[in-house]
């Protein structure tokens, strides 16, 4: 199937889609708060980027009566579609994503047309919190405590618990035990997945026979199994959008503009920020700060918005024809992401697991749209976690995050899921097409704590090109034998009894195109397997890093402050100095929240004391 084919039909049955959606969820549209029309000449703060962070900062800061705050977001409306969490899998490469493409590798997507993948980021109010997954991990205490040993005060766990717990509005199941872990009442509702297929009770109990308890994806030392947790409320997907903005957007001091593509901030002879330039509805506008900008355009944005505004490395900035004004030569690198194996497969017994194309089937869209159930009420994704004990190292702190899925990536004939992950047509038939229809699950690791950093630069001074990214997968060479190390946990998973006795589960055994001169299983084989059909699972992170500025690569300090101007800070996942072991949307809310209450702080607000 060629790439118009595939446009096609998406295409067609997603307007159908959207009209039904909007007919009988009208809800979905009500996102009507543009705020152009009243536009100011000077605020007290604009935030640059509507995502998952810039969201938070919006609606924090105008809780100050006496504040002016300007969320300026490139992108529009969340689409209709993105409320149901069900059609996660739509939202990929669509008219909400910015549709990134990494550069080609030679170590790494060798299975992936080009050689590159998909590199989907959100491109709506609400940024990636609308096209997501929707998970909710936190990652591992030892993270946070890393940050901290870094250089980075007030970064470790213990400091960043309470704003996990001042985030969350949590209704899943919980224990006296686990309780402690979650937060009540606050603006972003967390759910248990309701609706799940038998075999993922097969994951956790093959989880069990290998010795692992059942933890809270929230658990702070994460060690075992858990189905998932995610941004879900009622049936309803819960984004930054829905959770911080809309219930807001009434403050008279509160306004959001929509389509308003930043090409740079302004700064004063003094090197401090004093406004922003961007255009919108075919003008460009200019507006001002009083006390501070704030960037949360996310690892691939904010980078890109401060070399077009002069700061990064200056030889790079030169070869564009960019005047460099600072230096800064961490700007764009240090990019952080977990590689993801999709590829790894299991046929199962029927009615175990999950056929992607029958999302379409009336009764599962009526469940839905009248009752907010079923299958559609919950991603289309990974079903179950776990967290195994790292082989090296601290083995409390996982080197490896395992996925389940209750499809494989062949169950659809490549109608959704090749598109989505860029996968090239021909490898895919031959080495998928047999799974067509087929019921299964796919089992793979994602690396939690990658040594191998990729960058993001300039492709050219023009801000409506996109920035160039280099994932560079598996450059370091610890990285891929601690892969291998989780593909090999995986397979030992799926041959447990709970899996293959209980749901009759049989590996996809054909030999993988390209690595036929290695024996099958093997390390040799599973690296080759891993260089051709691992991607990415959207977590880019750490090309603002978070240090002191004696680290020639840092580029915020800890009060997220940039380092060597004034009156401007970043604030988003490209602050993250490391990767966090686990999905980065929730590490990413916190950091808006916990940066809300620097910045109060540092203007003289009183700040409530947060018991941990």
């Amino acid at each position: 199937m060629d790439l118009l084919q595939s446009r096609l039909l998406r295409a067609i049955p997603l307007a159908l889609l959207r009209i039904l959606v909007v007919t009988v969820l009208p809800e979905t549209a009500q996102h009507n708060y543009d705020s152009a029309g009243k536009l100011l000449n000077q605020y007290d703060f604009i935030i640059i980027g509507g995502g998952s962070a810039g969201c938070v900062l919006a609606a924090r800061l105008s809780e100050v009566p006496a504040w002016k705050v300007l969320l300026l977001e490139a992108g529009g409306k969340p689409p209709p579609e993105s409320h149901i969490p069900g059609l996660n899998q739509l939202l990929l490469r669509g008219d909400a994503d910015w549709n990134f493409f990494t550069e080609p590798e030679t170590s790494a997507f060798q299975g992936f047309t080009g050689k590159r993948i998909p590199y989907p980021r959100g491109f709506a109010i609400g940024g990636s919190s609308v096209i997501n997954s929707m998970f909710h991990v936190r990652g591992n205490r030892r993270d946070y405590d890393n940050w901290a040993n870094m250089g980075n005060p007030g970064w470790d766990y213990n400091s960043v618990e309470p704003y996990f717990k001042k985030m969350e509005d949590y209704r899943g199941e919980t224990t006296p035990e686990t309780a402690a872990f979650h937060g009540f009442g606050g603006p972003l509702v967390v759910e248990n997945k309701k609706w799940q297929t038998p075999v993922v009770g097969g994951f956790i109990k093959a989880g069990e026979q290998l010795g692992y308890k059942r933890v809270d994806p929230s658990d702070p030392d994460q060690i075992g199994f858990s189905v998932v947790d995610f941004t879900v409320k009622n049936g309803i997907r819960w984004s930054t959008a829905e959770a911080y903005i809309k219930p807001n957007v009434h403050r008279p001091n509160l306004h959001v503009v929509l389509n308003a593509h930043v090409t740079r901030i302004i700064f004063d002879n003094n090197k401090r920020a004093v406004g922003v330039r961007f255009q919108h509805q075919k003008k460009m506008k200019s507006v001002y700060a009083r006390r501070e900008v704030l960037l949360s355009a996310g690892a691939i944005g904010s980078p890109h918005v401060l070399m077009l505004s002069g700061l990064g490395p200056a030889k790079h900035l030169l070869s564009h024809g960019v005047a460099p004004m600072v230096d800064l030569p961490g700007v764009g690198q240090n990019l952080n992401d977990h590689p993801y194996l999709t590829g790894l497969a299991w046929t199962t017994r029927p009615n175990s697991s999950f056929n992607i194309l029958e999302t379409a089937h009336p009764n599962v869209l009526y469940d839905y749209l009248f009752n907010k159930d079923g299958r559609l009420s919950g991603t289309i994704s990974i079903e179950g976690y776990a967290w195994p004990f790292s082989e090296e190292g601290d083995p409390y702190w996982p080197e490896v995050q395992i996925g389940f899925t209750p499809f494989t990536v062949g169950n659809d004939f490549g109608l959704i899921t090749q598109y989505i992950l860029g996968l090239d047509t021909k490898f895919y038939h031959n080495y998928f097409q047999s799974l067509g229809q087929r019921e299964g699950f796919s089992i793979g690791p994602f690396l939690c704590r990658p040594k191998s950093r990729g960058t993001v630069t300039l492709a050219s001074s023009n801000p409506y090109d996109a920035p160039t990214i280099d994932a560079n997968f598996f450059d370091h060479p610890d990285d891929i034998r601690a892969f291998v190390r989780g593909m090999k946990f995986s397979l030992k998973l799926a041959s447990m009894p709970a899996l293959r006795d209980e749901f009759e589960a049989k590996f996809h055994d054909r030999i993988l195109p390209g690595c036929e001169n290695y024996k099958p299983l093997s390390d040799e084989y599973l690296e080759c397997y891993a260089r051709t059909l691992t991607g990415t699972t959207y977590h880019p992170s750490g090309t603002c890093k978070m240090g002191p500025i004696s680290d020639k690569y840092s580029v915020v300090d800890y009060m997220l402050k940039v380092h060597r101007v004034k009156g401007l800070r970043v604030v988003d996942a490209s602050i993250m100095p490391v990767v966090t072991t686990g999905n980065t949307n929730a590490p990413t809310i916190m950091i808006a929240e916990k940066a809300a209450d620097m910045i109060k702080s540092d203007w003289g607000v009183p700040m409530p004391f947060y018991h941990t």
